[in-house]
């Protein structure tokens, strides 16, 4: 079919597109509202396909065509650290926040595609998606692309199969034409609650096709870590140091005490947590980061701890070291430090797209006979 091309909903500051090149495919247009996610995305790809605006002004006859749409919407009412206000039936008038009820305005932009709708989307959300509002929500996205035309396979993939970070997430796989070997059946390799919906929703157009085992993943921070000098003006100074230690429980105070007895440097990452009103640190056991966040305070951004040889340094994880997280290592970044840690916690881990991309939706898009979808 030559060239595969998407278009980008939600674009963010392009790790969806990083991903998608790493499968071949080649991105036509992309949107996003924010400002300083589109700086990010232009200082690495380049203004053209980049369209700044709100998502509510797109319409249909605005996209080239395309053989796949993707669509990270808003997670804010979908996340359990959300609002979970879900997805509501219609997405917010102009005026008011978007949040996770722009689905709707990307399922209306493919709706005035009409027979340009691409053969295939790709869905991305938190794993909240799956159960916000008792499931209604994920059960009207999934019948809305029914509606549209699309077969949806639904699934979960943690980042920590291809990075050293924490950050399971649920993927939506719209095809206009799934193969007869792709139909859904209780041994389809996919988590319990896509059966649990499946047998809810017994009259959805679901199929599920097979796909290679993920690969293990990286278990230590090691290929993350930025190597600062001990004297760097980023590691806290003592006093910030004996805070962060007078904070942890006991169990986070034995753990600390075991990675400074380390023979060799070890790298762990915190969060700032609040148990019984009082704000504390806590550690994670694991060699791992907790899934990025989108860093609007302290408590949403991880510290670093670098601890061995009877010694512990604290500090803020780097934008490098975000960027490195997300798969992204030679990204660009931005002017502002809280820019590039608010684009890179608000993104997708770009080893997962290019990894479901290769393996299912660049040879889905390929073998479609056509971009046109009837309609």
């Amino acid at each position: 079919m030559g060239t595969i091309r998407a278009a980008e909903f939600f674009a963010g500051i392009g790790l969806m597109r990083l991903g998608l090149e790493g499968a071949g495919i080649e991105t036509r247009w992309a949107n996003d509202i924010e400002a300083d996610k589109r700086d990010m995305y232009v200082a690495n790809f380049g203004e053209h396909e980049f369209v700044l605006g709100d998502v509510r002004d797109v319409r249909g006859d605005d996209l080239p065509d395309v053989d796949v749409a993707t669509a990270s919407f808003p997670c804010t009412d979908l996340s359990l650290a959300g609002n979970r206000r879900g997805l509501g039936v219609t997405a917010a008038p102009r005026g008011e926040e978007g949040g996770s009820s722009m689905f709707w305005e990307f399922a209306r932009v493919l709706a005035e595609m009409g027979s340009r709708r691409p053969p295939v989307v790709l869905l991305e959300n938190v794993l909240g998606f799956a159960s916000s509002h008792g499931g209604r929500d994920l059960a009207g996205a999934v019948g809305e692309l029914n509606r549209l035309g699309y077969s949806c396979d639904l699934m979960a993939i943690d980042a920590r199969h291809f990075v050293p970070q924490s950050r399971p997430r649920m993927f939506i796989v719209g095809l206009v034409e799934p193969r007869a070997e792709d139909a859904f059946s209780e041994n389809a390799d996919r988590p319990e609650w896509v059966h649990a919906f499946a047998r809810r929703h017994r009259s959805a157009r679901l199929h599920a096709r097979e796909l290679p085992p993920l690969p293990a993943g990286p278990s230590t921070l090691a290929g993350v870590v930025e190597r600062l000098d001990r004297a760097a003006p980023e590691w806290w100074d003592q006093e910030r140091l004996a805070r962060f230690v007078g904070s942890l429980s006991p169990i986070q105070s034995a753990r600390l005490d075991e990675l400074r007895s380390s023979d060799e440097l070890v790298w762990r990452t915190a969060y700032r947590r609040t148990r019984n009103g009082a704000a504390v640190w806590e550690i994670r056991a694991d060699g791992i980061a907790g899934c990025l966040r989108t860093a609007r305070g302290g408590s949403s951004k991880q510290a670093l701890v670098e601890a061995g040889h009877g010694e512990v340094r604290v500090r803020w994880m780097t934008p490098r070291e975000y960027a490195r997280l997300m798969g992204a290592d030679d990204f660009t970044l931005a002017a502002r430090r809280n820019q590039a840690l608010f684009g890179f916690g608000d993104a997708v881990c770009v080893p997962v797209i290019a990894w479901l991309c290769e393996h299912y939706v660049a040879p889905a898009a390929a073998a479609s006979s056509s971009l046109a979808l009837a309609v």
